[in-house]
């Protein structure tokens, strides 16, 4: 059954649980199929990308055990430039030393070689935002394509300027590639979708991130899978959608995929939030956990689940469990329901938290660190039932600025943790396990990192 828990219900005012009650006990009436619960977790085997990564892609790669590439300046290119790093060949991470605004004034770069790291929670100050000039050499920023074992951390993604090619501005887009994490990662602003699959994608991991106010008409959260070549594994998890008017997100895989969509906060959707898709042969997917909120933008005849069978060519598989719907619209379509499945599709490859904890969990810990005015605002957005879509891209806020760490051997990792935790600041060693917790010590640093930035101590 679609519920919302009872200690969730208590935490909401008043008049919500009312609303909220009301509908989903319309929404239970109209339920064609009596669930399962979902089964029990099948983790992702092989050692994780970093000790807290989810999903499908957990167990990229990315740079781990290769070059550490300082990124020192905001040049387009150039050594010490993001691109540099981006465009390297082999294992590589690129540690920031120097934030603020990166702007691809050419043509931004593809990610084309596997094994790369982008660690965003380096930069000091307010952190890292990437994005293009505008005009007629503006791409999307961040274009995984033909590769695999990427990993991207803590970076903000803002296309603040109009691009000549709004099919080809998504704020990030993964091509034809496998072993992918995107996380703690915000995106606005793009003219195309967000965040965007497209291809032979396989093993990805979309997760603890921001993506908020697609710019109209084409204003799209996430376009989870297009044009499919094969099965895909694919994991949404713990991300807020806001202030975008469909694709909340857009579900549209073959039969044999396993697409997890679990514990997202899903705001003020205009026409559609989830979007489950048949063209090609029928998705099956499990929407488990989340919390879809009406906002100022959205009706009564906007869907929450909803089941698109235009060019239908077979039969989805939505499994649907423990799912909060707030506010006065069409919860699950009367096609979704038909399509609803009593056992989940494939095992989810965490513990899902119930929708209360999810979305508590998710509006405190989602975007990248430390939050930014955008973000800032998203969240506040949310609790209070405010905000919309815009009309066009707004300003990036002013960054912070810091001073990096000090980094004798430019290992990545700041000498004085370093000292601290038993290693030697003057010894190249971020792939050791000094402390033989089965983690690297870069990946430890990276931890305290983000530790120190959701403190607000830069």
């Amino acid at each position: 059954m679609t519920s919302v828990t009872s200690n969730f219900a208590a935490a909401l005012p008043a008049p919500l649980v009312l609303v909220l009650s009301a509908s989903l006990a319309l929404s239970a009436c109209a339920e064609k199929v009596e669930a399962a619960p979902p089964p029990a977790p099948q983790a992702v085997s092989g050692a994780k990308a970093f000790p807290a990564a989810l999903g499908y892609g957990a167990s990229a790669a990315g740079g781990s055990g290769g070059k550490i590439i300082y990124v020192t300046n905001r040049e387009d290119s150039g050594a010490g430039s993001l691109r540099n790093c981006l465009i390297s060949k082999g294992k590589r991470t690129c540690v920031f030393r120097i934030g603020g605004v990166f702007r691809f004034t050419g043509r931004p770069p593809v990610i084309k070689n596997p094994y790369l790291t982008i660690a965003g929670q380096t930069a000091p100050g307010g952190g890292v935002v990437i994005t293009h000039a505008g005009g007629r050499n503006a791409r999307t920023p961040i274009l995984i394509k033909n590769t695999h074992d990427v990993v991207v951390r803590n970076v903000r993604i803002r296309l603040d300027r109009l691009s000549a090619n709004r099919e080809s501005d998504d704020a990030i887009t993964i091509e034809n590639s496998r072993k992918v994490v995107i996380d703690h990662v915000s995106a606005s602003w793009a003219s195309d979708e967000l965040i965007n699959g497209y291809g032979d994608n396989d093993e990805i991991t979309i997760s603890n991130s921001i993506f908020a106010y697609g710019i109209p008409r084409h204003d799209k959260c996430a376009l989870l899978g297009s044009d499919p070549k094969d099965a895909q594994r694919l994991s949404f998890i713990g991300n807020i959608c806001a202030h975008n008017g469909d694709r909340n997100p857009d579900i549209n895989f073959p039969p044999g995929s396993c697409v997890e969509v679990m514990n997202n906060v899903l705001y003020n959707a205009e026409s559609q939030f989830a979007e489950v898709w048949e063209s090609y042969r029928g998705t099956p997917v499990s929407i488990i956990g989340n919390t879809f909120v009406k906002g100022p933008n959205s009706h009564r005849n906007t869907q929450g689940i909803a089941l698109e069978t235009i060019g239908s060519t077979g039969d989805a598989r939505i499994y649907i469990w423990d799912n909060a719907f707030t506010g006065n619209f069409d919860h699950i379509s009367s096609a979704a329901q038909q399509a609803q499945v009593a056992q989940a599709p494939c095992p989810p490859t965490i513990q899902p938290k119930s929708a209360s904890q999810g979305y508590a969990s998710t509006l405190a810990n989602a975007g990248a660190w430390p939050r930014d005015a955008i973000d800032s605002r998203v969240a506040s957005d949310i609790t209070s039932r405010s905000g919309s879509i815009v009309s066009g891209p707004g300003r990036i806020p002013e960054i912070a600025k810091g001073n990096a760490y000090a980094d004798m051997d430019k290992d990545g990792m700041d000498d004085a943790w370093e000292v601290s935790h038993g290693s030697s600041p003057q010894v190249f060693d971020p792939w050791a396990d000094t402390d033989g917790n089965g983690v690297s010590n870069f990946e430890d640093f990276l931890t305290y990192r983000d530790s120190v930035l959701r403190a607000g101590q830069g």
